[in-house]
C-alpha cells in the first residue's frame, strides 16, 4: 500500500454525511474552515459501480481547512454505491470516507491499485474522458482512496476553494456553484 501513496500529497479528506450544508456549517463553527462551495446533484456522464453501470446522484460541499480541502458528500438516491459500502443505506451512519490524490495518469494508477488488490468501487466521469475513481482500500486503510487527474476544471475548483479561504471571516459560509 505504501508504494501506491508514498510521495503523493493527500489533497482532500472527505466525509459521507446526510446533509452537506449542515456538515459544512458545523465545520465552520467548530474549526473556522471555509467557506464551503456546494454543488448539488452533480451530473455524471458515466458511472460504474464495481464495474457495472449504476446511477449515482450526489451533492458535495468543498471547503479549505488549513492546507487541505475538506469535502462533505451525500448520496441523494437509493441503491448500492461506494458510499453505502461503508455507511449502509438507512443506517444513519456517517463519517470519514476517502482521501484524494491527484495523479498524472488515472487509468495507469487505477491499474496499479487493482494489481495490489484494491479494486475500483466507483469509476465515474463528470464529462466524457474527465473521470475519477474510488479505489477500495477499506480493508487496509479503513477508507477509500479517490484518484483524479489534474484537469484545468479540477485545478480551478481547488484554486477557488483555497483562494476564498484566505481572509475568510466566517461570513457567507455557504456558496453555491455547479460542476458541469
Amino acid at each position: 500500500m505504501t508504494r501506491l501513496i508514498a510521495g503523493r500529497p493527500i489533497r482532500q479528506i472527505a466525509y459521507f454525511v446526510p446533509d452537506v450544508e449542515q456538515a459544512a456549517l458545523a465545520h465552520v463553527a467548530t474549526f473556522g474552515s471555509g467557506p464551503y462551495y456546494v454543488a448539488e446533484h452533480i451530473p455524471l456522464s458515466l458511472c460504474l459501480y464495481r464495474g457495472a453501470p449504476a446511477e449515482l446522484d450526489h451533492s458535495s460541499a468543498y471547503g479549505q481547512w488549513g492546507d487541505i480541502m475538506v469535502e462533505y458528500v451525500q448520496q441523494n438516491n437509493p441503491g448500492p454505491s461506494c458510499f453505502h459500502d461503508i455507511y449502509p443505506e438507512g443506517s444513519g451512519r456517517q463519517g470519514m470516507h476517502h482521501v484524494a490524490l491527484i495523479v498524472e495518469d488515472l487509468k495507469a494508477d487505477m491499474a496499479r491499485f487493482e494489481a495490489a488488490g484494491h479494486e475500483a468501487a466507483l469509476y465515474a466521469e463528470v464529462a466524457p474522458g474527465v473521470g475519477f475513481a474510488m479505489m477500495d482500500c477499506v480493508a487496509t486503510l479503513g477508507h477509500f482512496v479517490e484518484l483524479y487527474e489534474p484537469t484545468p476544471q479540477l485545478l480551478g475548483v481547488y484554486d477557488l476553494v483555497r483562494s476564498s479561504a484566505q481572509g475568510f471571516d466566517g461570513s457567507d459560509p455557504i456558496r453555491r456553484f455547479t460542476i458541469a
